[in-house]
């Protein structure tokens, strides 16, 4: 039987469309375990890359750090998490936002190093405060770039976030995990191919966020 043959018979399954192992509701769990930890790193990623780029200092310190956080392996990390702080959501979160937070931090920063500097100079010669220097010069300027980082990080946590699954979680890796578990492997391949599907979507997402949010100009630019 083909991967073909797998995926037409999982989604003509009318079972897989209702209840709580229905592929709506575990979209849903999918969705909202990765906007969660894609909304942590954001919190922690953009304001650092923000600052240092803004100041040019720490770049080295950045790389290094971002080239740790991208050496831990992401299962290990979530079975170190749990033995300490036992099942839940929040052991899930923490290696998917240490994940995350490398492509945001770094490409934020080299967006912000990357504005023409001759434009950033000119604000400070009219006496241009540097908070609004970095937001109202910079940030527009770096918007494609750093887009680009958080659409990096919202990529890899929507592929990775079916670790949930293994500590009791839902989301489409219950498919995966189960599927394997029960040698059902119509179900694993629908669950890889919503896995799959959902990581183009949010590439269309992103795109379009680009399309409302940088400025026309800008993106001619890149």
């Amino acid at each position: 039987m083909n991967v073909l043959h797998f995926i037409n018979a999982f989604f003509s399954d009318s079972a897989h469309w209702h209840g709580y192992d229905g592929i709506p509701t575990r979209v849903v769990e999918h969705i909202r375990y990765s906007l969660e930890a894609l909304a942590l790193a954001a919190v922690i990623g953009l304001p650092i890359g923000l600052v240092t780029g803004h100041y040019g200092r720490g770049g080295n310190t950045l790389a290094m750090t971002a080239t740790a956080a991208r050496a831990l392996p992401t299962f290990g990390l979530l079975v170190l998490v749990v033995t300490w702080l036992g099942f839940g959501l929040g052991p899930v979160m923490i290696p998917l936002v240490v994940l995350a937070v490398p492509p945001i931090l770094v490409t934020t920063y080299e967006a912000v190093r990357s504005v023409d500097p001759s434009s950033v100079d000119a604000a400070r010669g009219t006496g241009m405060q540097e908070s609004r220097i970095l937001f109202t010069v910079e940030l527009p300027a770096a918007l494609p770039l750093i887009l680009s980082g958080l659409r990096s990080a919202a990529i890899q946590i929507v592929s990775t976030a079916t670790i949930a699954a293994y500590v009791g979680l839902g989301g489409l890796g219950r498919y995966i995990i189960d599927g394997l578990y029960q040698r059902d492997y119509e179900k694993v391949v629908g669950g890889a191919t919503l896995v799959a599907v959902m990581a183009l979507v949010t590439l269309g997402v992103f795109w379009a966020i680009a399309r409302l949010t940088v400025s026309p100009g800008v993106r001619r630019a890149v």
